[in-house]
């Protein structure tokens, strides 16, 4: 009888620190367990208390890449509790701000986090001389990025300018169409990203778990909706009934919650691969017709194809964002983006958005005074775990059965993991 143990400590390449136990019997698979080692960190905690209007600048510390989108998420809540409803162009700019994350974060973990795992290189760096071109295109895409946020937000991360009810500031609608122009010049690049990364061979993965997105009629949504739906199951609901919707539970193995569908039990993945499974067909056009030649068209059930739907998505970013800086350059577009008057009143609520790992929720309770109460965060890892230690479970039965040797399955495990894009930083909560 042969056992083997395999350990993969300090995932390298992803956010945060976890580490993977394996053991393997006689080629079969007992155990697979991601442990992630991350202290609590606090930060429902550290908005109890706090008046409503602090609430977004403290959770967008959550983290430096999604800091547009726990901003947004934030603010949703809150305007749900005040029934305040923002103008088109506030959703418009909002949406700017989220995509821009969409262009740091994509970027980053495409170029420097997953593409060395498909070219035999243990970092980023060694493309710079491989291939100088790609390097630079990359540094290209995210800077664009970190332009947009900062244009929109105030700043490249964290920003400053959202606020309950619209917007501060906004920038002159010269500034708006030199955006247009350079997020339309990236597209190309965009493009010849998806071909790449389609490209690279991956082992053939079909996850039995479910899909989450937000959804909305005839819309890619990424703010505009307060809907979410598990796919597979074919459950819709509004963010306000998370708890209905989706448990939390604790493992032994692990500091991060894991989540599960509530009616199901089943465990489920959110992000990039959920949102072109549930919404594919409202992709831009370029989107679609890179998406189609990439042949990522629904159902896919393939985790590791999160990075193809990922450069999928920086198309779409690119294609809709330039849209929406032109309608923004006209002072007419979508009423005005300052911040609305309203009542501070007592109530809970749920706010939602898809930020570039995938759903985020943001509940909040507020009292007659406008101090939180209460606050909970459920960030896209933090639901995604269960899922990945499911995916990783069935990767490892298929290399075991192949006769994969130990290195090679330690290798084709962190691609899975960073093919999630996981955060085990934000999994803990």
């Amino acid at each position: 009888m042969t056992r083997t143990s395999l350990q993969v400590n300090h995932i390298a390449r992803i956010e945060g620190h976890g580490n993977v136990h394996m053991e393997i019997n006689d080629g079969i698979v007992e155990k697979v367990e991601i442990n992630v080692v991350e202290p609590a960190r606090f930060f429902e905690s550290m908005v109890r208390g706090r008046d409503f209007s602090e609430v977004s600048y403290i959770a967008s510390r959550i983290c430096g890449i999604c800091s547009a989108s726990h901003v947004v998420t934030d603010l949703k809540a809150i305007e749900r509790i005040f029934h305040i409803v923002p103008s088109e162009r506030t959703h418009a700019l909002r949406e700017l701000l989220v995509y821009g994350s969409y262009l740091q974060n994509h970027g980053t973990h495409l170029f420097v986090l997953a593409a060395p795992d498909f070219v035999g290189a243990p970092d980023v760096f060694p493309l710079a001389k491989t291939n100088p071109e790609l390097f630079a295109s990359a540094l290209a895409l995210k800077a664009l990025g970190n332009e947009l946020c900062n244009k929109v937000g105030g700043r490249s991360i964290h920003p400053i300018t959202a606020v309950v009810g619209g917007f501060t500031q906004e920038i002159p609608a010269k500034e708006y169409l030199e955006l247009a122009c350079a997020l339309e010049e990236m597209i190309p690049f965009a493009i010849a990203t998806v071909d790449l990364f389609k490209s690279f061979k991956v082992s053939n993965l079909a996850t039995k778990g479910d899909f989450l997105a937000m959804v909305q009629d005839g819309s890619y949504p990424i703010e505009g909706s307060d809907t979410a739906r598990f796919l597979r199951a074919g459950i819709s609901f509004d963010a306000d009934e998370l708890h209905e919707s989706i448990e939390e539970y604790q493992v032994g193995h692990s500091a991060a919650l894991f989540s599960r569908v509530k009616a199901t039990g089943e465990s489920y993945m959110t992000g990039a691969l959920a949102r072109v499974n549930a919404s594919w067909r409202f992709l831009s056009s370029n989107a679609k017709v890179a998406a189609a030649k990439a042949r990522l068209r629904p159902p896919k059930l393939n985790p590791f194809d999160n990075n193809v739907a990922q450069a999928v998505e920086l198309v779409d970013a690119l294609e809709r964002c330039a849209g929406i800086c032109r309608k923004l350059a006209r002072r007419d577009f979508g009423g005005s983006s300052a911040p609305k008057s309203f009542e501070v009143i007592p109530g809970r609520a749920v706010g939602f958005t898809e930020a570039p790992r995938g759903a985020l929720f943001h509940e909040l309770a507020i009292d007659e005074k406008g101090k939180v109460t209460h606050a909970s965060i459920h960030t896209p890892t933090a639901q995604n775990i269960a899922n990945l230690e499911a995916d990783l479970r069935l990767l490892v039965d298929l290399l075991a059965s192949e006769g994969r040797d130990v290195d090679a399955i330690k290798l084709e495990a962190e691609k899975l993991i960073r093919a999630y894009d996981a955060c085990l930083s934000c999994s803990v909560h």
